[in-house]
This record gives C-alpha cells, structure tokens and sequence, in this order.
C-alpha cells in the first residue's frame, strides 16, 4: 500500500476530528449561553422567572428527544449531512433568538437551536469509528469531550464579554455567523469515512491489503434497534448512564450552585468561579480517562468500576461533611466529582459502541444517548 496515500489517511482524520470538535464545542456554547444573560432576558421580554426558566429546559427536553433519531439518521442519511443541516438549524435558531421580538418567539427559537445541536455528538462518533482504529477510539473520545469543556469556559467568558459589549441581541446574531461557519465547513471537509474520498480505510490500512476487505450484509433501521435493544450487555451500560448522569445533571448542573451559596454562604460569582472545576474536569479527564482504560487498565470495565467508587467516595464526603470542607477541598472535591461523573462517560460510550457492528455505531450510541437524559429529568 502506497505509504503517501496511508499518510494522508492518517493526517486528514484529525482535520475532520478538528470540525466535529469545533461543532461540539458549539452544542456546550449555546447550552450555557441564556446562565449569563437571564437578567437581560427577564428585563426584556418581562417574564417571570418561570418563563426564563423554561426558556432554558426546552433546549433539553428538544435535545433528549432527538438522540434516538439522530443515531438512526446517522446510520441512514449519513453523519456528514446530518450534522451538517443541523448546524443549520441551530444557526437559524440562535439568529432568531437575537431577534425574538417576544418570549413566544424566543421559546421556538431556542427549540430550533435545541433540535440543531442535538445532532452533531452521535454523528461525530459515527465519523470517529470509521477514520480511527478501535483501540483509538476511547483516546479520541476523551478529547472529544474535553473540547466541550472548553465550550462551557468559552461559553460563559466569551459571551459574557460579547454581552456587555454589545447587548446579548447582537451576540446571539455572531453565534449564528459563527454556528453557520461550522456547518459549511462540517459539509466541505468532513467524510463519513476514508472511502468517500477513495482512500482506503483504516481496516485495511491496519492489514496492510490492497484489496477490499469483505463486507457484511447491510443492516436495515428496524435490524439495528432490534440488535441493540435485544442485548443484555446495552441494558447494562444503559442502566449505569441512567443513574451515574442522574447524579451529575441532578447536582452538578442543577443543585450545586444553591449547595454553595446557602450551605458554605458563598456569592454567585465565587460560586460560579468554583464551578469551572466541573469544565476542567471534562477537559483534563476526558483525555486521561480514555489513555487509562486503553493503555493502563486495559479495560472499560475496571475504569468505571473505580470512577463509580471514587464517585461514591465523594458523595459520602459531601453527606458526612456538607458544610466543613475547606475552598481548596472543594476545588478538588469538584473537579474530581466532574472527572468521575462526566468525563467517565466517555469510556462508556465506547463500550457500547463496541458491543455492535460498524454499521449501526450510530444507532447503538443514540440509544444509549437517552438514558443520560433521562436520568437527569427524573
């Protein structure tokens, strides 16, 4: 096999990785957009805080609903198109925001972007598992996710600059331009796989063959959801992102803000800074936690196990300690409660991807994609 031709292969999958990031960094952009401009919405559109807050939810009840279908569109339209058009929405949607002229307006704007977003993390893993190997998979997801803690830093510091410079009507407008930018690059320079460029995959990079390997029958929708559901091992991974993402939407996105103002009398914004040691713990663990799974354990199995204990660990402290920990503690206590409590779940969805073929990796990763959510709503 020509070495110039395996090159570019290999070089070309971390511009697409680059692309897909960027979206990603996206989808945590718009999520915590409205956290800092809540009180210039409330002023401007005088609503209540009640409106304000279902502002707010209808981005994850849109975003929930669509991981099924964004994994079967990825296993069908394909992941390029689908993130790509989706993009597009989100980008209508936030310029729409910026020009809402009522919260009825606002509320269908933010569904769009919800809708939008909900379509870039399963396509990209679709993408990731046909441009790299397997055993790079966890590594590439791990910084997958750390991308999105940057996108949560991003999102809060960026927009609160852009806000007050020029009023948050005009920011949400610079986040449409730049969500539209991403999503013609999604479509100029991301490939679904080596292939569509008549490169040779990473299969037969990895035999070192000319010839094509083999290929399995083509797996329908309705086969691939009865394949994943029908495998005990999915309920399993389903049953964990159901209870461990419960414990982190709960607390981690919701209460632990209150938790540190009322318990331990802190200001919003001392509260706030110590809560960008949850975004940094996906931005370090994620990398770390795929390196140790692959490269040190060896094993998914055993990195959730011990997430899962230091994460029991943490939460005992908290109960038998709820207002006597030190701000150093805290710091440590919240960082390590976001690396074994989000970016763990990184190593999770490699498990479940490689429960299933190739070919409905999209489909099985959506699926489970629910659980998370649903475990948070509950």
């Amino acid at each position: 096999m020509d070495e110039k031709l395996v090159a570019r292969v290999l070089s070309f999958r971390w511009l697409v990785f680059s692309v897909l990031a960027t979206a990603f960094a996206l989808v945590y952009f718009h999520r915590v957009s409205l956290s800092v401009v809540a009180d210039e919405l409330r002023r401007d559109f005088q609503a209540s805080a009640g409106l304000v807050g279902l502002l707010g939810s209808v981005y994850f009840y849109c975003y929930a609903f669509m991981q099924i279908p964004s994994g079967l569109l990825s296993d069908s339209v394909g992941p390029r198109k689908t993130v790509a058009i989706s993009l597009l929405l989100a980008a209508g949607g936030s310029l729409l925001f910026g020009r809402a002229p009522n919260i009825a307006v606002a509320v269908v704007a933010r569904a769009m972007v919800g809708i939008g977003v909900s379509m870039v993390f399963i396509p990209s893993m679709k993408v990731f598992s046909q441009w790299f190997r397997a055993r790079e998979f966890a590594h590439v997801g791990g910084m997958f996710q750390a991308v999105g803690g940057i996108g949560i830093i991003a999102g809060t510091w960026v927009l609160g600059c852009l806000s007050s410079e020029f009023g948050w009507r005009i920011s949400f407008q610079v986040i449409a331009a730049a969500t539209l930018a991403v999503a013609f690059a999604a479509w100029l320079i991301v490939r679904n796989r080596p292939a569509d460029k008549g490169w040779p995959s990473i299969a037969q990079i990895e035999h070192k063959e000319d010839a094509p390997l083999p290929v399995a029958g083509k797996i329908t929708l309705r086969q691939g959801i009865r394949m994943v559901l029908s495998e005990k091992q999915f309920w399993l991974v389903g049953v964990w992102f159901f209870f461990d993402c419960g414990v982190f939407f709960g607390f981690g996105g919701l209460w632990s803000g209150p938790y540190l103002m009322h318990v331990y009398g802190m200001s919003r914004s001392q509260a706030a800074a110590l809560l960008t040691m949850i975004a940094w713990g996906m931005v370090i663990g994620g990398p770390a936690l795929g390196v140790l799974s692959q490269k040190v354990l060896k094993s998914r199995k055993q990195t959730i196990i011990l997430c899962m204990a230091a994460l029991t660990a943490l939460l005992l402290v908290a109960t038998l300690l709820p207002a006597s920990l030190p701000r150093a503690a805290l710091v440590a206590w919240f960082f390590l409660f976001s690396v074994c409590s989000s970016a763990v779940v990184v190593v999770a969805f490699t498990t479940a991807k490689e429960l299933f073929p190739l070919e409905i990796a999209g489909t099985s990763i959506g699926v489970v994609n629910f659980f998370p959510f649903f475990g948070g709503a509950v």
